[in-house]
């Protein structure tokens, strides 16, 4: 079956990152942002790192962002559902500064530019843990735009998480193609490889490559942007 939807991670794949120093940075500029609001810092971060976890367990039931806030509001009461406009206001604001914790690679652009050209559809699936706004927000940091993606993925509007092989049939769903007609390109063995159980291809980014458990990534075509293009125009040609 011929490829129709190239889909993208994000972080640590067309945006080069290192997850730690990013995280690092993050959750010490949200801190400080709360903290005049009655936020302890420790407090705060354990009640993100908790409701991170619930939307990774997420069954589709309810859709991520309620499930982060039922949890962020079990250890903080209701009055924290009041604070959400806080949290807009730091996506918009302050979140631009976890910017320096990232890298740019222009082959990401152009990469994207490149495929379009071809006649590939094109999303972004990055793990819908974060609220539309900071996902575009890094998309911008990448060298793109949210408007190149059919689709990107954020917690108002999806149900399941990586590496829950649900949520790449849902983003399939949504995109209207079989996932046989699909190859999830990530740097990330563990969430973004799982693809592949629901019949996408796949393809291993190791720019900034995530491989917690040590798996022999042999076994999947990987590489750079230049040598993502090779595997593809192996399969399809590209003019």
């Amino acid at each position: 079956m011929c490829i129709k939807m190239i889909l993208f991670d994000l972080d640590g794949t067309l945006l080069p990152m290192d997850q730690d120093a990013f995280i690092k940075k993050y959750f010490g500029l949200l801190a400080a942002k709360l903290a005049p609001y009655g936020y302890e810092a420790s407090s705060l971060l354990d009640a993100i790192r908790v409701g991170t976890g619930a939307m990774v367990k997420n069954d589709g039931s309810r859709s991520n962002e309620t499930v982060f806030w039922d949890s962020f509001t079990s250890r903080f009461g209701e009055k924290a559902l009041a604070d959400i406009p806080l949290f807009e206001e730091f996506y918009k604001n302050e979140f631009e500064g976890a910017r320096s914790a990232c890298g740019l690679n222009p082959e990401a652009a152009k990469t994207v530019a490149k495929l379009k050209e071809n006649g590939f559809r094109i999303a972004l699936a990055t793990n819908p843990l974060f609220p539309a706004i900071a996902t575009e927000n890094r998309i911008r940091w990448a060298g793109l735009k949210p408007e190149d993606f059919e689709l990107y993925t954020t917690y108002e509007h999806f149900s399941y998480c990586k590496p829950n092989p649900a949520y790449y049939k849902a983003v399939a769903e949504r995109l209207g193609v079989a996932p046989e007609e699909c190859m999830m390109v990530g740097n990330d063995v563990s969430e973004d490889m799982v693809a592949e159980t629901i019949g996408m291809r796949v393809f291993l980014h190791t720019d900034c490559l995530l491989n917690k458990a040590g798996e022999d990534i042999s076994v999947y075509p990987h590489g750079d942007f230049s040598q993502l293009l090779r595997h593809i125009d192996s399969i399809q040609p590209l003019k």
